[in-house]
C-alpha cells in the first residue's frame, strides 16, 4: 500500500526562476536536478537533504507540449511549520508576497505567493 507523499509537481511558467525562488527565498534545496532530453530538466526541491517529500518544478509549455489534455493548474498546497511566526517574517524580509499572519485557536496560518503567484498555505497546527 501506498505509505508516503513522494513528489508534487508545480507547472511553472521558468524553471530557472522557480529554482531560484524556493531555494534563496524559501530556503529549499535542490534534491534532483538531471537533463530529459533537449531543453527539458528533472527538477527537484525540498525543505531539506533529510527531507523525502518534494516538489517538482516543471514547465508548463514543455507538459502541455507532451499532453495538451494535462491540467496545469496549480495544487493546493499546505507546508508546515514549528515556528509561523518565524517562517512569516523571514519570507517578509525575502520581499516574498504574503497575507495576514492568522491566529485560530486549531492552529496558526498564512499564505504566500510563489514567482507565478501561486499560493501555498503555512501552517503550525496546534494539537
Amino acid at each position: 500500500m501506498i505509505n508516503k507523499i513522494g513528489k508534487i509537481t508545480i507547472y511553472v511558467e521558468n524553471q530557472e526562476k522557480a529554482k531560484e525562488f524556493w531555494t534563496e527565498k524559501v530556503g529549499f534545496v535542490v534534491k534532483a536536478e538531471n537533463p530529459m532530453g533537449p531543453n527539458m530538466t528533472w527538477l527537484e526541491v525540498g525543505p531539506s537533504e533529510d527531507e523525502f517529500t518534494t516538489f517538482v518544478l516543471y514547465e508548463k509549455k514543455l507538459m502541455k507540449a507532451q499532453n495538451p489534455d494535462i491540467n496545469t493548474g496549480h495544487p493546493s498546497v499546505l507546508l508546515s511549520t514549528n515556528n509561523i511566526d518565524e517562517t512569516y517574517n523571514k519570507l517578509k524580509e525575502k520581499n516574498v508576497k504574503v497575507d495576514e499572519l492568522m491566529k485560530m485557536p486549531y492552529g496558526s496560518m498564512f499564505t504566500f505567493y510563489d514567482q507565478d503567484g501561486n499560493q501555498y498555505l503555512v501552517r503550525e497546527d496546534r494539537y
